[in-house]
């Protein structure tokens, strides 16, 4: 009766580890689970690389289509003139707004209080950029939306193009494209609170935080670039994110880059152009033809 009962406890144990898609051998086989979380490892690093050299097919593109990426840039220059001047209106009242959220150190000695108050508006300037950076993508996505789609059409055309493509005239699509960035905005938003207080931690703050921060904003940058080549399939912000989850170290590694070149003084300008071409390139690697299959029972009602 005893042996039964142990039986039937690893037959369930053997059930729920399958159920959830674990080997039940490798919980007993310390090797054989080592092995696969480096496998998984491994594989995530390579998809991140993989993610980060799409950027740079989109910056190649500038070797063959140099006309149609630099006229790309009119409109980054346009939105980061908008941007900029924003961010450097929230840089310049950084001290005054720091003093402001960090009333508890009021009272403190001149030394403390001081630094409390740079570390403040460094962090809070960080959590801006973050957000920034979003929104100057999506305010250059709608100022030269015609330009970008060129871009697009043409990277997708050279590679097999999309069959069936849902054209939508781009004044039924702004409102839509709106709504969907000044959610993603709104998001970023929420999302950089949390980074803004873990600035406030000794040495966290200045070192992993910015790396977390630039990969959460990676995220956010490459679910807004995709938006182009997802609205031909039909497919709109919710179909971005389930996508793009599905293969999260390819975009986060191909977002982060674009973080990454953003930084760089004047990088915002020439990145963008090059960022729609390598956003193309994600998005035809990352949907297969069940998407588009399924983007074509939505032609009729793409939004």
């Amino acid at each position: 009766m005893a042996k039964r009962v142990r039986e039937a406890s690893t037959d369930r144990e053997t059930g729920r580890a399958r159920a959830v898609g674990r080997d039940p051998a490798a919980g007993r086989d310390p090797a054989a689970g080592r092995a696969r979380a480096v496998e998984r490892r491994g594989g995530f690093v390579r998809e991140f690389v993989t993610g980060v050299g799409l950027l740079g097919r989109g910056f190649a593109r500038y070797r063959r289509d140099p006309g149609l990426l630099i006229a790309g840039i009119i409109p980054a220059l346009i939105a980061a003139i908008v941007v900029l001047g924003a961010l450097g209106v929230l840089i310049y009242f950084a001290t005054d707004i720091s003093s402001a959220i960090t009333p508890f150190a009021d009272h403190w000695s001149s030394g403390p209080r001081d630094l409390i108050h740079v570390v403040a508006g460094l962090s809070l300037v960080g959590v801006c950029g973050l957000v920034a950076f979003v929104a100057f993508t999506s305010i250059t996505l709608a100022i030269g939306d015609p330009f970008y789609e060129r871009i697009a059409v043409r990277v997708e055309d050279e590679l097999g193009g999309v069959p069936n493509a849902v054209d939508i005239p781009w004044w039924r699509s702004l409102g839509q494209n709106a709504l969907e960035s000044i959610r993603l905005v709104a998001v970023s938003a929420v999302v950089g609170i949390p980074l803004f207080v873990a600035g406030f931690l000794p040495v966290v703050g200045q070192t992993a935080v910015p790396v977390i921060g630039a990969l959460i904003g990676g995220w956010f940058l490459a679910i807004e670039l995709v938006g182009a080549p997802f609205a031909r399939r039909g497919l709109r912000l919710a179909d971005r994110r389930r996508v793009l989850r599905q293969n999260r170290p390819l975009a986060v590694g191909f977002g982060a880059a674009v973080f990454v070149c953003f930084l760089v003084p004047l990088g915002a300008i020439v990145t963008m152009p090059a960022a729609v071409a390598g956003a193309a390139l994600l998005s035809h690697r990352v949907l297969g033809p069940g998407e588009r299959d399924a983007a074509l029972a939505t032609v009729d009602r793409p939004f």
